[in-house]
């Protein structure tokens, strides 16, 4: 009886430790972007360009990575946001310190990705690849929502 309470106390510790999602390499996580969305190789440059603009509260460099209309949740609100000018005229109400700091320290390996999209910061952020013409024969990597 005794060991068997000893089991059931070490297991009921175990359930109540933060996990983590299982690791994944950086080729699993490009293969899956690629799979799910294609044009993978084309998210490296404005994801680098997003975790630094983050990382340094470069408004317009994040407004130019962005599809708008821009989903923005913030301070209990939701906003649809028009324009590059709106974000960065906004950006301080838009995008909150803890946000900036939780996208600046994403890493590739980290990244979630879903049939909606490439989630960054446990879902602070979602980029996308957005169709430039009809076809899809064209694309371009875009955060498409901010949610604080």
């Amino acid at each position: 009886m005794l060991r068997l309470s000893k089991v059931a106390l070490l297991f009921a510790t175990l359930t109540l430790l933060p996990v983590s999602a299982s690791a994944q390499s950086d080729e699993e996580v490009y293969n899956r972007i690629e799979s799910l969305h294609g044009n993978a190789g084309d998210l490296n440059e404005p994801l680098l360009s997003l975790v630094e603009a983050m990382g340094n509260s470069d408004a317009a460099t994040i407004a130019g990575l962005a599809e708008y209309p821009l989903q923005v949740a913030a301070n209990g609100e939701s906003y649809d946001i028009q324009s590059a000018d709106d974000f960065v005229e906004n950006f301080d109400t838009l995008v909150t310190q803890d946000t900036r700091d939780a996208v600046a320290r994403q890493t590739y390996d980290q990244l979630f990705v879903n049939s909606d999209g490439v989630m960054l910061a446990g879902g602070a952020v979602w980029m996308s690849n957005v169709c430039d013409n009809g076809d899809c024969s064209s694309s371009h990597w875009a955060v498409i929502s901010i949610n604080n």
